[in-house]
Parts: structure tokens; C-alpha cells; sequence
């Protein structure tokens, strides 16, 4: 898909998406996803396989005993997990390793595997809603390889992404939740993850989703998850703000995002 022609105008680079990443975006897309071929695929790259292997047994999945090779953790988590797991470190390994930016990494796989994990209980596509909240962020590491020097200082100022949003565009010309949705465009992720990530900082401030939003069930469950990780205490009333606005069922929403979350710290208390 292409790029928005605006942001060509800028001296902004977004990095291509990594073939191994391209040939497994191919794979999910098939009606019938061959999960030979998917673990073959991915242990094509060793540096990727073994990255793999390392997030699948980390506390946040919980698994019993330790995982061995990419085609058990695909019979473990599933296809989609791991695809997600899989597209997270291709997407870290496209910029630099940087302390400011492991925190961004960090919320994306927490966020990610709750909304994919929300998506599926209500009917919303799950690999959607899971790129959505990998991808969520990566504007903020975009910005950062552009400008290494400037950008960390601005991720210390901003208490708040609608803030953050302010002064980058007043640096940059551009804000992160643009390069973010740029990034995920131009490596084909669906459209409707693509909005979510463009459209998730005004959501999150304002609780009131654009009128030219169209597709809105991820964007809607993307700000849920900020809620439930971020302002615990409000996701009641985030939910029953958002919900209506996506057609989805405020009661099923919260049931899912209370389920998902408990699903999660088991995980982590299991693994710990």
C-alpha cells in the first residue's frame, strides 16, 4: 500500500518491511494457513528464530515447560500469537536497540496480545486488533532513528501522547501516530489496524472516535486496552463512552477486557 504522498515531502525515512516479514504476511493471508511452512519460514532467520523463542518463553505467556522450536510454540499459542511475536521482533530489529525505546517495545507486546486476545472474543478480526496494538507505537521509533539526538528529550517532556503529538509536530512537521500508521500502510498491515494506530491519540484524549473513521471495532478495542493498562479506574466509563460508537456491546467489552487481563497476570505469575 502506499505511503500518504505528504509524508514523502519530509525527510523522514520508514523502513521497509523485512522479507521474512513480507513472505509471512502472504502466509496469513491463505485460507488455509500451512503452520509447516510458517515455522519453516521463520526459522529460516536465526537471529529471529532465537528472538522468537525467547518472548514465547517469557512470563508473559505462562507456557508450561520451556519451548524448544518455533513449530511447539505455534502448537502452543497458536498461529496468531506467534505471527505477532514474530512480526514484533522484525519490527524492533528495524531500528536501532535504544534504552528510550524498550519501553515502547515492552507496552507493545502486552498491549498487542490483550487486544488480539479481546478481538477474538468479540468477533473483531484477531489479527487486527493484535498488529494494531504492536504497531500502536512505532511512530516513536521512527522519530527516534530520525533524530536520535532531539527525540528522547521529547519522549521525557510529554506526560501525555496528546502532548508528545504537539511537539513533535512543531519539530517535525509530522507526529509519531502518523509516521506509526505511514509504517504500517507501507508494510501492509489491514486497514483496519491502520486506522487504530493513526487514529489512537486523539481517541485516547478525546473518547470520541472521528466521523471519518469507518472501520472502528479495533480502534474501539485499542481504546479499552490503553484504559484497562493505563486508568484502570475509568475503564467502565472509557467502555461505555467507546463501545456504542463501534456497535459493540459495552457489557460484552468489558467482559472481555476483564477476562483477557486476568488471563495475562496468571501468565505472569505462573512464569515469575
Amino acid at each position: 500500500m502506499p505511503v500518504d504522498p505528504q509524508l514523502r515531502n519530509l525527510d523522514i525515512e520508514i523502513p521497509t518491511q523485512p522479507e521474512v516479514l513480507v513472505k509471512l504476511s502472504l502466509l496469513m493471508a491463505a485460507e488455509d494457513i500451512d503452520l509447516q511452512a510458517m515455522s519453516a519460514l521463520v526459522e529460516t532467520d536465526m537471529a529471529l528464530a532465537a528472538a522468537v523463542m525467547k518472548a514465547v518463553n517469557s512470563s508473559l505467556y505462562g507456557l508450561r515447560g520451556r519451548v524448544q522450536t518455533v513449530h511447539q510454540a505455534l502448537t502452543y499459542l497458536g498461529m496468531r500469537e506467534v505471527a505477532a511475536i514474530t512480526f514484533e521482533m522484525g519490527l524492533r530489529a528495524a531500528f536501532p536497540a535504544a534504552a528510550e525505546l524498550e519501553s515502547v517495545w515492552s507496552r507493545a507486546s502486552q498491549r498487542g496480545l490483550l487486544m488480539g486476545r479481546m478481538g477474538q472474543m468479540l468477533g473483531v478480526d484477531p489479527w487486527a486488533a493484535h498488529s494494531a496494538g504492536l504497531f500502536e507505537e512505532c511512530g516513536k521509533a521512527v522519530l527516534y532513528r530520525h533524530a536520535p539526538t532531539h527525540y528522547p528529550a521529547m519522549l521525557r517532556a510529554a506526560t501525555r501522547d496528546a502532548d508528545l503529538v504537539e511537539l513533535e509536530k512543531t519539530a517535525f512537521g509530522v507526529s509519531h501516530d502518523a509516521l506509526g500508521a505511514a509504517l504500517c500502510e507501507s508494510w501492509g498491515l489491514a486497514p483496519a489496524a491502520v486506522a487504530s494506530v493513526r487514529y489512537h491519540v486523539e481517541i485516547q484524549s478525546t473518547l470520541t472516535m472521528p466521523e471519518s473513521l469507518a472501520r472502528r471495532s479495533v480502534a474501539a478495542i485499542s481504546a479499552v486496552a490503553w484504559a484497562l493498562l493505563n486508568h484502570p479506574d475509568q475503564l467502565d466509563d472509557v467502555a461505555s463512552q467507546i463501545a456504542p460508537q463501534a456497535q459493540l456491546d459495552e457489557t460484552l467489552v468489558l467482559r472481555a477486557a476483564r477476562r483477557v487481563n486476568e488471563q495475562l497476570l496468571a501468565a505472569q505469575e505462573h512464569g515469575r
